[in-house]
């Protein structure tokens, strides 16, 4: 088999696989791990939804798969190290949510930066362009808002530890550069798009947060992981951020005895930022070619070092209705 689609899939995508490789589509699967390990066990090629974990194990059981498609969700599920030792490529499309995640942050950040009569410490609102904006990470997201955010004449900073200050292309985004803690000295608004690796977990602590400007509103797309929680939680309920509104919190972050239970002035939402109807197409096409292109080039072959799972159980075909699949691709509920 060459790919395996073990998610909903747009229908108009589905059927442009299909025409060049051997597809096996099962848009249920992930929830038959049994079933899917022995579909991984044939795959050269695989689309999996983002709560199926891909690590080592997982891995050794796919001894001929040559790439991981993915088309909501970031690394937040998957061993990118054990990947790489595998030889496995990772194929993601970020430029295509970058509209949705820009829109997204520019919406909160008027929500948040308008006054909220149920809240104590914000009397009056604000406009963006008289503010100033922190860009926390760079990514394709942040870029896009930066335009819009200049647009309408707000000043932008910003900050991502994978760029030297120096850099040429601050200057070609328009984007002061600025160090962490100046950030959030200087910014009336923060927002973050950055990607959380093992170096940035808890990188929002004691020794950032608590150096806010008073008044300060925050909108973070990253996962929650990048916060020191107890002391984003003290901030909130002192009043000296006014506002946080978090798109991706971990399971339990909310419960009562947690240090973000009943915060002053939280918003979260279940990672709505990229989930839109034409960022979702724009990722499902562009992750579509990157597997396309890895199963011309890789060899129909067991990877060198992999292990023969010994798996090759008949696959169970499903039936589909490509026309209800992209319905399916398109609801909060296949995610």
């Amino acid at each position: 088999m060459d790919l395996l689609v073990a998610e909903p899939l747009e229908a108009e995508v589905l059927h442009w696989l299909q025409t060049r490789h051997e597809v096996h589509y099962a848009p249920r699967l992930a929830d038959d791990r049994k079933r899917l390990a022995e579909a991984l066990a044939q795959a050269r090629a695989v689309m999996l939804p983002a709560q199926v974990p891909v690590n080592n194990r997982m891995l050794a059981r796919a001894p001929s798969l040559r790439a991981i498609g993915r088309i909501v969700g970031g690394q937040e599920s998957m061993d990118l190290d054990a990947c790489a030792r595998a030889g496995v490529a990772v194929l993601r499309s970020p430029e295509a949510t970058a509209p949705a995640e820009a829109e997204f942050m520019l919406g909160a950040l008027l929500s948040l930066l308008r006054p909220n009569l149920l809240a104590p410490h914000r009397i009056v609102g604000r406009e963006l362009a008289h503010c100033t904006v922190g860009l926390v990470g760079m990514g394709p997201g942040a870029r896009r808002l930066a335009t819009v955010l200049q647009a309408l004449g707000t000043q932008v900073r910003g900050y991502d530890p994978a760029l030297h200050a120096s850099g040429e292309l601050w200057q070609h985004w328009g984007v002061q550069p600025v160090g962490l803690r100046e950030l959030f000295e200087q910014s009336d608004a923060v927002c973050l798009h950055l990607p959380v690796y093992s170096r940035y977990v808890g990188l929002l602590g004691d020794r950032v947060l608590p150096w806010c400007k008073p008044g300060q509103v925050l909108v973070s797309v990253s996962p929650i992981e990048l916060f020191d929680e107890a002391v984003l939680a003290d901030l909130l309920n002192s009043g000296r951020l006014a506002g946080a509104w978090l798109d991706s919190v971990a399971p339990g972050t909310l419960t009562p005895g947690q240090p973000l239970h009943g915060a002053v002035g939280l918003q979260t939402t279940p990672r709505l930022a990229s989930y839109t109807r034409e960022a979702r197409l724009r990722s499902a096409w562009g992750v579509a070619r990157q597997i396309h292109d890895v199963l011309r080039r890789a060899p129909d072959t067991v990877r060198d070092g992999a292990r023969h799972a010994g798996l090759h159980a008949p696959l169970l075909r499903e039936r589909v209705n490509p026309a209800a699949s992209a319905a399916s691709a398109a609801s909060p509920a296949s995610r």
